[in-house]
């Protein structure tokens, strides 16, 4: 029986590195328990009302995050906070499929405009490794705005 996953990530702010993920990859913020929101609610709003409700000192309501693939497909992404900063390369990264089934330089073209939309939310381009046939088809690796390397694929 195969086993379901969550990729879990530390970092200094769990709410924002999570909103960046979330518009990255298209995925959404759960709800809080029991609640059920309308579409369109601001569903982070619904966690501090929950999060005050229930008991957790305000400066402890920004200690997690979770993200979610709406279709069920994709794992889940939670955020943890921790004190230290990332020291190295991860051993581990994300490959955001941003072009399959593309090749050359059409792939190239996507893989660029990708680049450009997770900049603006605030990723940074690292480098661009070109297409080397038969084993690469060329990506680009970036950086969330936390530090932690992930590749367009």
């Amino acid at each position: 029986m195969s086993r379901h996953i969550q990729v879990t990530f530390d970092a200094h702010d769990p709410r924002a590195l999570s909103t960046f993920w979330r518009d990255a990859l298209g995925y959404i913020h759960p709800a809080p328990p029991g609640a059920d929101l309308p579409e369109g609610a601001d569903v982070l709003a619904a966690w501090d009302d929950f999060l005050a409700r229930v008991g957790v000192p305000e400066e402890q309501r920004n200690t997690r995050s979770a993200v979610e693939d709406p279709d069920g497909h994709g794992p889940r992404l939670f955020f943890q906070q921790v004190p230290e900063d990332k020291v190295a390369k991860n051993r581990l990264h994300l490959d955001v499929r941003a072009a399959p089934g593309l090749e050359g330089e059409e792939r190239m073209a996507a893989l660029e405009a990708e680049c450009d939309r997770l900049v603006a939310l605030g990723a940074t381009r690292l480098r661009r490794d070109e297409p080397a046939p038969p084993l690469s088809a060329g990506f680009i690796v970036m950086a969330d705005p936390e530090g932690n390397e992930f590749c367009l694929d």
